[in-house]
């Protein structure tokens, strides 16, 4: 059949007519195939029909050749529309092409065409899963001047669509995409073929945010669509694409779409990029272009953490003239909570009451519920009962959020009595409370060490459902540990004579926090605990790590500390990696039994694994000792403490400055000497936000003996001088004693700058006379004035070179005499220095170990 429609110019010759006298050949006649069935039901024609004139020639003027051309175009036509009835599409698209290539008249051709059986050949193709034929023939009809859509009914529209669900599926989303664009261009409606969710859906799995913007623009609701492509991206955690998808609608969207600018903050929010939120405002301010309140709404609520931004961007929403909804109010309270704010959520609360009573807001629950949950955070539980009143008196029931925030106070404050009052008094509403209530009811017992009332509260809840199992996992349990007659036959404590008994049963499903609280109820009984943690399985639930953690603290708790250690390392084989509680529980267990070389192995263990410690875990590690008794475990915590300083944790020094300080003592004999003048129970520097003193003992204590043995005092006091001092004297002491290392040179003590008419009495004098009177007082060492050096890198006049050569006395006679001369102001900075000699040190180290020795 390709044989019989192929023509062009080089093909086909022009044919011998009697009024034509040409020298051309004459052409052969065209005898279509007679074998070829064009159609089953039809026969094949007795005679062939004459061939067709060349289509170069049918644009004659001749009216006799414009008749007979007509006659042959409605033969191609009635042979195409038999092709693509065959399903033959593409000889179909070959016979268009040639009629639009020869220049004819295409309407002759269309005329003849019959629509009915290329529709109907459309369809056998889409059912064959011809697509790109059946796009390839509607671009033909087009060029020939036939839309498109003529040749589609319901049917075969409803086949196109399922074909591209299909390909979709497949994974060609991009092959779809290409196919609707055309489709555009042939006035189709694209929004019909396919949801847009699924192409978006697809999109944003192949994080390509080009291609949904492509069918995005491509569709008449293109601006809605683009805040669901910015927002599907958003959820997957996929900013960057989203940001993209931003971008491109500002250069598509004819004007400001603030449901696009909602959206994409929103997004920010998704991804905890809240800093981007606050660009994309900024930009928008920019442009002058004004946020509605849904966009104000949604900037506040993804920045509700910074308290301060908030309040500015409040300010800047009212100056812009955008009044406040609801919404907004609640967004603040929100944020006071997150704050801690009780202050200035009381303010908010009364402006809203203020509005409500002239007709301006009403109060809704979420209003009541988030500052009823401020108080709550705070423990003011009168507070928060008051705010119930105003709901009620207000006609507002509280929902579960309230009723929970309502519990949580009074169980905060350690009124378990008035929580389960609010708990019977939320059945009796009607309001059905969610297991996160329920916990928070049984936490509070746990709080309040009322153990045995919170399994009881569990029972009631569960009903019997839950007593039968927890006996069975006990059973089991104390037949694999060879227990007899144990106290913990019924782990949960509970007396089945004594059940509470509640207005109205609701279902309880209890979750792994459920289980983790009761567990934590066990106190130091490590069976009915694994009982507990064997039930949760039972009941189809997982243990996580706090439920391991609890087990080894009980375990810990009990005095076994190798049972606790072989938990915490079993958790790997149950598939749970430990993170930062189970290291720290295992931690506090080592640091309680004293295991202390355990407990800092466990550290450096946890760290390795790239886990970072909390504020517990160093908290717990700097108190493990009550006095230090070697350099080693000096050197460890203070490694601890400054690890804590760079994690960002603001730790108190105080403890840790004691010990230091009682261990920097022992380097002298006499305690009692001049003990009462630098007592620890009477100093003002402890307690600083940053302690200089515990950097300059960790810095000089990191020092080798083979480094330069200078003790920097600049910025200290005279009782913090003297830790750091006799820190280094007690490390040069020990070192000397454990490895034999020997002081190679002299020490240099830099005791700060000062002018060189500074008075006696003035904060440096002071540091030098204790450090002085420390060193050859108490410890009978040679002490010696150093050379002042330029702190300013100035250079040396002649006064201060002559300043180098004085003896103590004579230089603070000097210095004295320049400031009554008022000069000190033309004198540059020096540092003052003392030197105690090696030879000093080297013989009070051996006086030292023989002391020791004898």
């Amino acid at each position: 059949m390709r044989e019989l429609v192929i023509l062009s110019y080089s093909s086909i010759a022009t044919p011998s007519h009697n009024h034509h006298h040409h020298n051309h050949n004459p052409i052969k006649p065209f005898k279509p195939n007679t074998t070829a069935k064009l159609s089953p039901s039809k026969p094949p024609q007795p005679q062939p029909q004459p061939p067709p004139p060349p289509l170069s020639t049918l644009n004659s003027p001749s009216p006799l050749l414009s008749s007979r051309h007509t006659l042959h175009l409605t033969y191609y036509a009635n042979l195409a529309s038999k092709l693509a009835e065959q399903g033959k599409l593409q000889d179909f698209a070959m016979i268009a092409e040639t009629v639009i290539v020869s220049g004819a008249d295409a309407s002759q051709f269309v005329s003849a065409l019959s629509v009915e059986l290329v529709a109907k050949g459309i369809s056998v193709g889409l059912r064959e899963g011809k697509v790109r034929s059946v796009i390839e023939v509607l671009r033909k009809v087009e060029q020939l001047g036939v839309a498109p859509l003529k040749l589609f009914d319901g049917s075969t529209m409803e086949l196109l669509g399922n074909e591209f669900y299909r390909i979709v599926q497949c994974g060609k989303v991009e092959e779809v995409v290409g196919f609707m664009e055309i489709l555009a261009g042939f006035r189709f409606s694209i929004k019909e073929l396919l949801k847009s969710s699924d192409i978006i859906r697809a999109c944003v799995d192949k994080r390509n945010p080009k291609l949904a913007i492509r069918y995005a623009c491509i569709l008449p609701y293109g601006h809605i669509l683009f805040s669901t492509i910015i927002h599907e991206f958003g959820k997957k955690g996929d900013l960057v694409s989203a940001l993209t998808a931003y971008e491109a609608s500002k250069q598509h969207l004819t004007g400001p779409n603030m449901y696009v600018y909602r959206t994409i903050i929103d997004v920010c929010g998704l991804c905890g990029d809240f800093m981007k939120s606050r660009y994309i405002y900024e930009d928008l301010l920019k442009q002058k272009i004004t946020p509605n309140i849904y966009v104000f709404n949604s900037l506040m609520n993804v920045n509700a953490h910074d308290l301060s931004y908030i309040l500015h961007v409040h300010k800047n929403m009212r100056n812009l003239g955008v009044m406040e909804d609801m919404a907004s109010y609640n967004i603040l309270l929100k944020a006071c909570c997150l704050a801690g704010r009780v202050d200035l959520a009381q303010d908010i609360y009364m402006e809203v009451q203020h509005l409500e009573s002239r007709g301006v807001l009403k109060l809704d629950v979420f209003t009541y519920s988030t500052i009823v949950k401020v108080f709550a955070d705070a423990k003011l539980w009168q507070m928060a009962l008051h705010i119930k009143e105003d709901m009620l008196s207000a006609g507002v029931a509280p929902n579960t959020i309230a009723w929970s925030s309502l519990i949580r106070a009074c169980a905060n404050a350690g009124l378990v009595e008035r929580a389960i009052q609010l708990f019977d008094e939320m059945l009796l509403a009607g309001c059905e409370p969610n297991t996160q209530c329920c916990n928070i009811l049984l936490d509070a017992c746990v709080e309040t060490c009322q153990f045995d009332r919170a399994f009881r509260l569990f029972q009631s809840w569960m009903g019997g459902r839950v007593l039968e199992t927890i006996g069975e996992c006990n059973i089991n349990l104390n037949a694999e540990h060879g227990v007899k007659n144990c106290s913990t036959s019924v782990p949960t404590g509970i007396s089945t004579s004594r059940h509470l008994n509640y207005p109205r049963k609701f279902p309880f499903t209890p979750t792994t926090a459920t289980y983790n609280i009761l567990m934590k109820a066990c106190g130091t009984d490590y069976y009915r605990a694994k009982a507990l943690m064997n039930e949760m399985k039972v009941v189809g639930l997982s243990p996580n790590h706090i439920s391991w953690s609890i087990l080894i603290d009980v375990c810990g708790g009990s005095g076994n500390v190798e049972d606790a250690i072989r938990i915490f390392r079993y958790m790997l084989g149950a598939g749970i990696q430990p993170d930062v509680i189970a290291y720290t529980t295992a931690i506090k267990v080592c640091v309680e039994s004293e295991n202390l070389k355990l407990a800092f192995s466990l550290f450096e263990e946890m760290k390795n694994y790239q886990i970072r410690p909390n504020m517990v875990t160093y908290n717990t590690l700097l108190r493990a000792r009550s006095r230090y008794g070697s350099l080693d475990e000096v050197q460890q915590c203070l490694s601890v403490y400054q690890d804590m300083r760079r994690a960002g944790y603001k730790p108190n020094d105080y403890y840790l400055e004691e010990l230091i300080e009682e261990w920097c003592e022992g380097v002298i004999q006499d305690n009692n000497q001049n003990k009462e003048e630098f007592s620890s129970c009477n100093k003002s520097y402890l307690g600083r936000p940053q302690s200089l003193l515990l950097e300059k003992i960790a810095m000089h204590l990191q020092k080798s003996n083979s480094e330069s043995l200078t003790i920097d005092l600049k910025g200290l006091s005279k009782v913090e001088a003297r830790i750091v001092v006799l820190a280094v004297l007690r490390m040069f002491k020990e070192n000397y004693h454990t490895h034999g290392h020997s002081v190679k040179d002299d020490i240099l003590i830099t005791l700060g700058v000062s002018k060189a008419v500074t008075d006696p009495a003035t904060h440096n004098f002071e540091v030098k006379s204790a450090i002085i009177k420390l060193l050859q007082d108490e410890l009978g060492l040679e002490v010696l004035l150093a050379g002042p050096r330029n702190a300013l890198n100035k250079k040396k006049n002649s006064e201060s070179l002559l300043e180098s050569d004085l003896s103590f006395e004579q230089l603070t006679q000097r210095k004295s005499l320049l400031t009554e001369l008022e000069i000190s102001t033309r004198r540059p900075d020096v540092v003052q220095r003392l030197k105690v000699t090696r030879k000093s040190l080297q013989y009070w180290l051996q006086r030292r170990l023989g002391a020791i020795r004898r």
